[in-house]
């Protein structure tokens, strides 16, 4: 072993030398290592961790991506502040925040992107410099998944259910996308107002709005957005009565665990278009991934791997 003290003018021998080339050949050869996670209720069955791993592979990095559960640790939304402080003690580079974490988040950072801050919602937390930086990557990679799975659909009235930090995110994506008018709905109608009030200011040539019957809204709408959990493995169900859809609607869920949802299931026996969160899963991953190694994803490697996930 090559000691601090004698490689400082200390005599060394052959073996001391090639030994201390060894040992930087060696430094210099290894790939960058990431340790990052992710936060969350019920995140068991998550694929993330797969899509980030396989990835940091092909990327030629060590890439750890750990599960956060707080129903396996038996732990609340309140111990988020305790969860972060450790990650950060323990050398993360970062953490993914999923339901329902992604709001509550917010006061614990340091800085926010102009993305986060305008949605009021994180779902990528960066640790550099000392400092915990939020980043949204949730409404790009619903765009990037509605371009792809939904490109020629009608955006001239949409409906949304949910209005929470994934509602916040794939609202904010819908009105950039083109949407017209846009009527939001959730469990709580004062959240549903204040996210529509916000939503108005930043997009004043469209029309939104917190929707006070939600029959009379999708009866008249071309498109349903859901950004609920109802759906996940751990809350399955619909979240609203199923003859409140019609063939004429294109219907988008957030959801991809499972990867058809009920929702899914019911629109598509009408004859609706369809587009899972499968898509949305892929590109919030590969945007977080940049974010957090300064490297570029293969975006199409990343959504052939989370196919070939689905299909085991």
């Amino acid at each position: 072993m090559i000691t601090e003290a004698n490689t400082r003018g200390a005599p060394r021998s052959a073996a001391e030398i090639a030994a201390l080339a060894n040992a930087q050949a060696s430094s210099r050869a290894a790939p960058c290592s990431f340790l990052v996670g992710l936060i969350g209720s019920g995140i068991s069955g998550s694929l993330t961790p797969a899509m980030h791993e396989e990835e940091g592979g092909k990327l030629g990095l060590h890439y750890v991506y750990r599960r956060i559960d707080l129903d396996a640790l038996k732990l609340d939304i309140a111990a988020l502040p305790e969860l972060l402080t450790a990650a950060e003690r323990m050398g993360y580079n970062g953490l993914n925040i999923t339901y329902p974490c992604k709001q509550a988040v917010i006061p614990l950072l340091d800085e926010l992107s102009d993305d986060a801050r305008a949605l009021g919602a994180v779902n990528t937390v960066l640790f550099k410099d000392g400092k915990r930086i939020g980043h949204n990557t949730d409404w790009s990679g619903f765009a990037r998944a509605f371009q792809r799975g939904l490109p020629d659909v009608s955006l001239e009235r949409v409906v949304q259910l949910g209005a929470g930090g994934a509602g916040a995110a794939v609202a904010h994506a819908a009105l950039n996308l083109g949407a017209q008018s846009l009527t939001l709905f959730d469990v709580d109608a004062a959240r549903a107002q204040s996210l529509a009030d916000e939503l108005q200011a930043r997009f004043p040539k469209a029309e939104v709005s917190a929707g006070m019957s939600l029959a009379e809204s999708l009866a008249a709408a071309q498109g349903l957005i859901h950004a609920t959990p109802t759906g996940m493995a751990k809350m399955p169900g619909l979240p609203l009565p199923a003859e409140l859809l019609h063939r004429d609607l294109w219907v988008a869920d957030i959801v991809y665990f499972p990867i058809r949802t009920a929702l899914l299931q019911a629109a598509e026996a009408l004859g609706c278009r369809t587009l899972s969160g499968g898509g949305m899963a892929v590109y919030q991953a590969v945007d977080a991934m940049r974010i957090f190694t300064g490297l570029e994803p293969d975006a199409e490697r990343v959504y052939t791997h989370f196919q070939s996930l689905l299909q085991r």
